[in-house]
């Protein structure tokens, strides 16, 4: 049976998702301390490498060459630190996708090919707004809306409902300039309201 294995497919993604992932793999590592005891980087140093990228991500948005070459180069730590966290995973794990999975990591048992998102976020039509898309969940007859600003929340306490609707798209309006938010929806199903999906960063332009 073949070895299951940490997968590195974080290179790949925007710089945005890469931001949310590198977060949720740093909160699976301090949750699973016992697990993961002693990481072969620090945790304060990639946890520093990300706001670095997050930092230099806003500051780029303006377009200047100078803040496009300091993102590309906080990317570039970023993913080198988190090459360093995923072969520590691996290694611990062993082969164990719990552990893998307990991480934030992803494994190599998981499907290769590219799904669509679950949500995207996109620029509404004016400063302030942005337009919210997802997949549609079977047999939900409506779904809940939330955000969060600043930083993606550790405990659902920092998440707000910002509204409701019976179709998989909702458009938001209002939001301040160059704040960093989170989206996230959930669907209303005659079972129960399903699990949010995972949560979308966007700088507000």
């Amino acid at each position: 049976m073949k070895k299951i294995k940490v997968v590195l497919d974080f290179p790949e993604k925007s710089v945005p998702e890469k931001i949310v992932f590198f977060r949720k793999v740093l909160a699976g590592i301090k949750d699973n301390a016992a697990v993961f005891a002693n990481p072969d980087l620090s945790l304060d140093k990639a946890t520093a490498s990300v706001d670095t990228l997050e930092a230099n991500y806003i500051a780029s948005l303006d377009g200047g060459r100078a803040a496009t070459a300091a993102l590309h180069a906080s990317e570039a730590v970023a993913d080198d630190d988190f090459r360093i966290l995923a072969a520590y995973v691996g290694r611990v794990a062993n082969g164990d996708e719990g552990i893998i999975l307990s991480s934030g990591f992803n494994t190599s048992k998981q499907p290769a090919t590219i799904q669509k998102a679950e949500l995207t976020v996109t620029n509404g039509p004016k400063s302030g707004t942005v337009k919210l898309r997802s997949k549609a969940i079977p047999k939900s007859g409506s779904y809940i809306w939330q955000m969060a600003k600043g930083s993606l929340p550790t405990s659902e306490s920092g998440w707000i409902n910002i509204g409701y609707s019976t179709q998989a798209d909702f458009d938001v309006d209002g939001l301040d300039v160059a704040t960093i938010c989170f989206f996230r929806r959930a669907g209303v199903t005659p079972d129960g309201t399903t699990d949010f999906c995972a949560p979308v960063m966007k700088v507000i332009e």
